[in-house]
């Protein structure tokens, strides 16, 4: 909007004359990127105060940082603190204080710092708190849970691997949660029949109930499957019932959707027909590692007419089940058998004939499949969007070009570790919505069919290319010119990958992931280019790139202000250019291992730099020679300290 010439020189802003009303709907089209945001309330006064009225969601990076955020955006209802480990009884206090009635959910699954007086605080004076996530309070006891339950409107809470809460904990939250409908207590060891019965009996709403791994047995089933608002059930790895138990059951859940009994070895066909009787709406069913897949099984799921999702995942599998299942679920869009054993070509083309409409397959590691079934799914299936089949090692080559010519769909393609060639890739590059291709461990794959999918699939967003030795700079600038959005790409061990590739892909703005692991012509100056043109970098993993030494740090330090994980391992890194990566405020995990070039000062002074660290991988050879006290004040920051005591290794071992 161009000033007036008459109105030059009057400090009139052309900006004031928008509404509050037009400049939310303008912030509503910059939700994707942050970065957006920020250059939109650096415009003028009135964008830096509409842009803090509109902000409902909020990630702070660091704990300290809580009280200058919270005044800046004050309609904040959401706060996700996942990237600050330590929040204390303080910070509690401090949001309750400045967030009071408008907060309605928190996430606190990554904070080990506090206790129950800072959650006493929290839920006393947030009334309108409707989700609270506590996973991983390894030190939360019943006090903890005594304070949840005075959060009257809470609907979702999670609690996975609060092992210290037992029963007694979990009744004070049934009984002053009465509005909870979904709650994950996975890994709660100390929790028993008596607290999961209590939960169904008061908490009549639960639409979600995760019970992984709790040591259960058959006596709270019966409550449980008399909730009738019950859709998602979570029984996985719950060795405590068996089918002696589930046989006892008059009634299974009728409102249940979906059902996830994996790692349930002691639960076969009967067992799922007695849970699940009356359960006609069942639309996912999960039992990865459990029972076989058998003619039984199939005719148990023979009555979910609605039954949509099938995950097997790990199972022994026969022909005769797969057939039975293709004559069974009338329904079927989704079929995963990653890693089963058993899975043959009769019987996967048995369900995919009579399941034309099947939109998502994962024969992941099926190694008995051959280009016999693809030609199958391809004549049938032609509406696929997700197909994943990694090391099905006897897939000919002409099976690619089958799936690039009959279906079209395809956004999701998994072929790592198999006989894919340029012709199959020229092929699949018909798939023009194709977001994620993983093409990594493919020795045939060159620079002519990379070029093909970087003319072709615009939309990609995700490249793994990992070992594919015939990559060059010549594919990667196909694919960096074509391919705008893309935002995780792996190209670890591509030996004849230059600092020319990272030249090419410093244009994709959106990349967020790099893997360069292992390319040997890779030097500072291309990660220099990265660094420039990539400002929305989180991961970059640079290990055994002996080329890249401090020139490429500072660059990064200067311009990847989002970087979050880093590994930079047998680097030619010194002091200077580990210090300057700590100055990034963003930065959350980091794996140290052979800088020849580093010293324990250096080490020791890095670390104290980085205030927002969440772990780090070290050689324990450092470990005697940093301070006891030192190593205790990083972990009282939150810092985990993970030791590797592995050999050097030249690049002759890789």
């Amino acid at each position: 909007m161009k000033t007036p010439r008459y109105m030059e020189g009057l400090g009139f802003n052309p900006f004031e004359i928008l509404t509050e009303e037009i400049l939310f709907l303008i912030l509503d089209f910059l939700d994707e990127n942050p970065l957006d945001k920020k250059s939109f309330s650096l415009v003028c006064k009135s964008f830096y105060t509409a842009e803090a009225r509109h902000r409902k969601t909020l990630k702070p990076l660091r704990s300290e940082l809580l009280t200058t955020i919270l005044e800046r955006y004050p309609s904040v209802t959401h706060l996700d603190l996942t990237l600050c480990p330590r929040i204390i009884d303080n910070s509690l206090i401090l949001i309750s204080s400045v967030c009071n009635s408008s907060l309605r959910s928190i996430d606190l699954s990554s904070s080990k710092c506090f206790s129950h007086v800072g959650l006493s605080n929290l839920v006393l004076n947030c009334s309108s708190l409707v989700e609270l996530d506590l996973s991983n309070g390894t030190e939360l006891t019943d006090f903890a849970a005594a304070s949840i339950a005075e959060a009257r409107n809470l609907e979702k809470l999670w609690l996975a691997r609060c092992k210290l809460i037992s029963d007694l904990g979990i009744g004070c939250i049934a009984v002053g949660c009465k509005l909870l409908k979904l709650i994950s207590l996975k890994w709660c060891l100390g929790v028993t029949d008596l607290g999961v019965g209590l939960l169904a009996i008061k908490c009549k709403d639960i639409c979600s109930l995760d019970l992984s791994y709790v040591p259960i047995t058959k006596k709270c089933l019966p409550s449980i499957l008399k909730l009738q608002k019950l859709k998602d059930l979570v029984l996985m790895g719950c060795l405590g019932i068996d089918d002696a138990d589930l046989a006892t059951l008059k009634q299974g859940c009728t409102s249940l959707q979906t059902l996830n009994m994996s790692c349930c070895q002691n639960v076969t066909h009967e067992g799922l027909f007695s849970l699940t009787n009356g359960a006609g709406s069942l639309r996912q069913l999960i039992l990865a590692y459990g029972s076989p897949v058998t003619l039984a099984l199939a005719g148990t799921l023979q009555k979910f007419s609605k039954l949509q999702s099938i995950k097997f995942d790990g199972c022994l599998v026969t022909t005769d089940g797969l057939k039975a299942i293709g004559d069974s679920c009338i329904s079927l869009s989704e079929l995963s058998l990653s890693r089963c054993l058993g899975v043959t070509d009769e019987g996967l083309s048995s369900i995919v004939t009579k399941h034309k409409e099947l939109r998502k397959l994962d024969i992941t590691c099926c190694r008995q499949i051959t280009c016999a079934f693809i030609s199958s799914i391809t004549t049938s299936c032609t509406s696929l969007t997700s197909l994943r089949m990694e090391s099905c090692s006897f897939v000919s080559k002409e099976a690619f070009v089958l799936i690039g010519q009959h279906c079209p769909l395809l956004e999701a393609l998994d072929v790592t570790d198999n006989r894919i060639d340029d012709e199959g890739l020229n092929s699949i590059s018909r798939c023009s919505n194709l977001c994620s291709l993983k093409i990594g461990i493919c020795p045939n794959i060159t620079d002519e069919g990379l070029t093909r999918v970087g003319m072709s699939c615009p939309k990609l967003k995700e490249l793994d290319l990992y070992r594919s030795l015939g990559v060059t700079d010549l594919g990667i600038a196909a694919i960096a010119s074509g391919c705008s959005r893309l935002e995780i790409i792996n190209i670890a061990y591509c030996k004849d990958i230059t600092d020319h590739s990272l030249r090419s892909l410093s244009k994709c703005v959106r990349l967020n992931t790099l893997e360069i692991r292992g390319c040997l012509r890779i030097s500072s100056l291309g990660l220099s280019a990265i660094a420039v043109g990539c400002k929305q970098l989180k991961k970059l993993d640079i290990k055994k790139c002996y080329n890249i030494d401090d020139a490429g740090m500072l660059p990064l330090a200067h311009f990847s202000k989002n970087l979050r994980v880093i590994n930079f391992s047998y680097c030619s890194i010194t002091d200077v250019g580990l210090l300057a990566v700590a100055s990034i405020s963003c930065l959350q995990s980091m794996t140290i291992l052979y800088l020849r070039g580093l010293t324990t000062n250096g080490l020791a002074a890095a670390l104290l730099a980085c205030g927002g660290l969440t772990k780090v991988k070290l050689h324990a050879s450092f470990r005697p020679l940093l301070s006891k006290p030192f190593l205790k004040h990083i972990e009282a920051r939150g810092c985990d300290f993970q030791w590797r005591d592995k050999p050097f290794q030249c690049e002759e071992d890789e």
